[in-house]
């Protein structure tokens, strides 16, 4: 979860620079001007194209680029000058990269473009911003400034992710005459990722990271049975917008949706630690789940994605007796799984909550938020990060699983 978004989001900050890449490399920022007229200059290593555009509410600039390798010095983003707060950049899908801008107030594009390399000068993406009112902000955002995920402009090579195509999900499907795989479908959801990068520990980790790494963990101990089917929302650092979270879980008639994640407490709050089990409600069990899921349900604009909702595509009429089912299958499952852990991990001391995470809102998929601890308490995050206490964790839900639909794989195998 994030409790506040840091500035800079890169590819490995701080990273050595690369003699060569597959991506354009981008080496160092500079930002120039005043609150009426402001420009930003990222270097790159080669020329790339680019996509603008504006959105409102929190100002916002947000600029597509194909898939670019971030080599900027920490703390890059946290830049403060005229119409720029802050900005965050990196991956939000394979072949595609994102920079997100901050605005002190309403601003319209004046230029946005990259100039070729010469005279000894890299390539430079040139971005220059002039701040206009209100009124004009508005006039210029129309549906061609609200564009969808998509990859990027510029014709790359996407790298390899299970996450993001119908293909990439049905890839254990069968094909041709192939018998059909009728094993359930379990869809582990490791939160944030790319350009998102969630909560970060004193000490660096990042939650996006730890929670990638306890979903890959889960994903083999699960396949390992045979008995599942398992899906990852994603499988690398890409970001993965909240609703297409739940497409995915939708599309593959999942019978279970797991979202890992790891939580921070606001600053000078070290009360809280240990597991925590989320499952959906519009009306919050309490004052911290309220909070997770008002922070959480925010994760999209950290990546500057439309924040409009989506029209549901499940008939009204259906939508109250299936939610309400769903709910019962969810509720049942938190339980297995706090069950399950309480003999391996730390549990909070009120290890099951709910509240409205629009992650869990398929309304025909059992589905249960993980918190697996605190990254800002210091015991927690010892066992975030132990290899072992991963492995004993991963087991229990692990079992969890095999509980709560060990019974459908029998009965669907008649045996």
């Amino acid at each position: 979860m994030c409790l506040s978004v840091p500035a800079a989001i890169a590819q490995g900050p701080g990273a050595p620079p690369q003699a060569s890449s597959q991506f354009p490399i981008a080496s160092d920022v500079r930002v120039a001007g005043d609150a009426r007229q402001t420009r930003f200059v990222l270097d790159l290593d080669r020329k790339v194209e680019l996509r603008a555009f504006t959105l409102a509410d929190p100002y916002r600039v947000v600029v597509d680029l194909p898939q670019v390798t971030f080599q900027l010095r920490d703390g890059a983003g946290d830049t403060k000058r005229g119409l720029i707060k802050a900005f965050r950049y990196g991956l939000v899908m394979a072949g595609g990269s994102r920079l997100v801008f901050d605005l002190s107030g309403p601003a319209k594009i004046e230029k946005a473009h990259v100039v070729d390399a010469a005279n000894g000068q890299p390539a430079r993406l040139v971005l220059e911003l002039g701040a206009v009112d209100r009124t004009t902000f508005v006039q210029q955002l129309s549906a061609e400034s609200r564009p969808q995920l998509r990859p990027a402009i510029s014709p790359v090579t996407p790298v390899e992710t299970t996450a993001a195509t119908p293909a990439a999900l049905n890839a254990n499907a069968a094909t041709g005459g192939a018998k059909p795989d009728n094993r359930p479908v379990i869809v582990i959801d490791p939160g944030h990722g790319g350009i998102d990068h969630g909560t970060e520990a004193a000490s660096g980790e990042l939650e996006k990271t730890l929670v990638l790494d306890f979903a890959k963990g889960l994903r083999d101990r699960i396949e390992k049975s045979g008995k599942y089917r398992v899906v990852m929302t994603r499988s690398d650092d890409t970001f993965v917008p909240l609703g297409e979270r739940v497409k995915i879980a939708r599309n593959q008639t999942a019978a279970l949706f797991v979202s890992i994640h790891a939580d921070a407490l606001p600053r000078g709050d070290s009360s809280a630690q240990g597991a925590t089990i989320y499952t959906l409600s519009e009306r919050a069990s309490d004052a911290e789940a309220e909070r997770l899921a008002e922070l959480e349900n925010k994760a999209d604009a950290i990546a500057g994605y439309n924040l409009t909702e989506e029209p549901t595509d499940v008939a009204d009429i259906l939508i109250e007796l299936t939610q309400r089912e769903t709910k019962t299958f969810s509720n049942r499952f938190a339980r297995m799984l706090m069950s399950e852990m309480r003999g391996v991990a730390r549990m909070h001391k009120h290890p099951l909550k709910s509240a409205g995470f629009k992650v869990l809102k398929a309304p025909d998929v059992p589905s249960v938020l993980l918190e697996l601890g605190y990254v800002s308490n210091k015991d927690d995050l010892r066992l975030l990060v132990s290899e072992s206490w991963r492995s004993r964790t991963v087991g229990s839900v692990a079992q969890a699983v095999e509980a709560f639909l060990g019974k459908r794989v029998v009965n669907a195998t008649g045996n």
